[in-house]
């Protein structure tokens, strides 16, 4: 309890600090220390979910309690291409993709979706070390980095920017690919990785074109869904997550890239930028969802939680099948 309440009496300080430095709070939370994420929900009224939330994000995934749903259909995601903006926020790697009207939008449907929903931001986690970074975890298993692609509900809402401001549910979906180090990457992650020189530190930016969503993702019909929220503060409950049921790669080469952005500007570059991932947030009775029928008996050709369950976090090597 002591310690308790001399964190809150220094987040008291802080916040009397700041109050009198910067009007903008994206300016200063931080992934550790006293304005990481176990103290997010205290440092703003509008983040009172990080703390006090039910459906919070991420999650570790028990391989031994997910429920098959016959009803989850495959992903539709559309084949164009992108282009954007990768930027270096100070607390992670965001593409935004250009959303103007003349320019096509790339939606998702099907899967656990009732709405369709435009793709437009990647996030990408990782560590500084590869025992963790990813922001989901398997089995307990953390993995080197996470790609997460962002998009929301334009069934029902204008933008990404209204989705948010109404906190409603089905208002976000968050395409989660897990990263594992290997020889070879994903070739769309290399048209990304290649621009990571041009922004070392906060603020600064590099243009991308012709990228493609659809091809960020593994190769694969299966996956695990479930009701969460952003893991950037205010930890709002809207997302619908779908992770999917096999790794890109991703080779040390890229991971080095990464590993040298830095939290600061140019003349303050502060601490290295990995390690940007909010910890593993408590189930609370959610039901966790997967179109991989585990019921049926290893080796048949039908989709089987032993036979498709490409993220094996008890073995020495994985499966890479299709």
């Amino acid at each position: 309890m002591k310690t308790r309440a001399v964190s809150i009496s220094v987040i008291c300080q802080l916040l009397l600090y700041l109050e009198g430095v910067s009007s903008n709070w994206e300016d200063w939370w931080t992934y550790d220390g006293i304005s990481g994420p176990n103290f997010w929900g205290l440092l703003n009224p509008d983040w009172k979910l990080c703390d006090k939330g039910r459906r919070q994000s991420p999650i570790n995934m028990d391989p031994s309690t997910l429920l098959f749903d016959p009803q989850l259909r495959p992903l539709q995601i559309d084949k164009l291409r992108v282009s954007g903006i990768l930027r270096n926020t100070g607390h992670s790697i965001i593409f935004d993709a250009d959303t103007s009207p003349a320019v096509a939008a790339v939606n998702v449907t099907g899967g656990p979706l009732s709405y369709k929903y435009r793709l437009q931001q990647i996030h990408i986690h990782y560590g500084r070390e590869d025992s963790r970074g990813s922001e989901h975890m398997i089995g307990g298993y953390a993995f080197p980095a996470e790609l997460q692609i962002i998009g929301y509900n334009s069934d029902l809402y204008p933008n990404m920017t209204e989705a948010l401001r109404l906190h409603k549910n089905q208002g976000l979906v968050g395409l989660s690919a897990l990263m594992q180090s290997g020889d070879l990457s994903n070739a769309e992650l290399r048209i990304v990785t290649r621009k990571l020189d041009d922004i070392t530190f906060r603020g600064q930016e590099a243009k991308i074109e012709h990228l493609s969503f659809r091809e960020l993702l593994p190769k694969t019909d299966f996956y695990v869904t479930y009701d969460g929220s952003t893991t950037l503060p205010g930890c709002y409950e809207t997302v619908t997550w779908i992770i999917m049921n096999k790794p890109i790669f991703i080779t040390k080469q890229q991971l080095h890239a990464l590993r040298k952005l830095k939290q600061g500007d140019k003349p303050t570059p502060k601490a290295p930028l990995a390690d940007n991932f909010r910890p593993i947030q408590a189930l609370n009775h959610r039901v966790v969802r997967t179109n991989i029928d585990f019921r049926r008996p290893r080796g048949t050709h039908c989709p089987t939680m032993f036979q498709d369950l490409k993220y094996r976090v008890n073995s020495q090597s994985w499966n890479d099948g299709s």
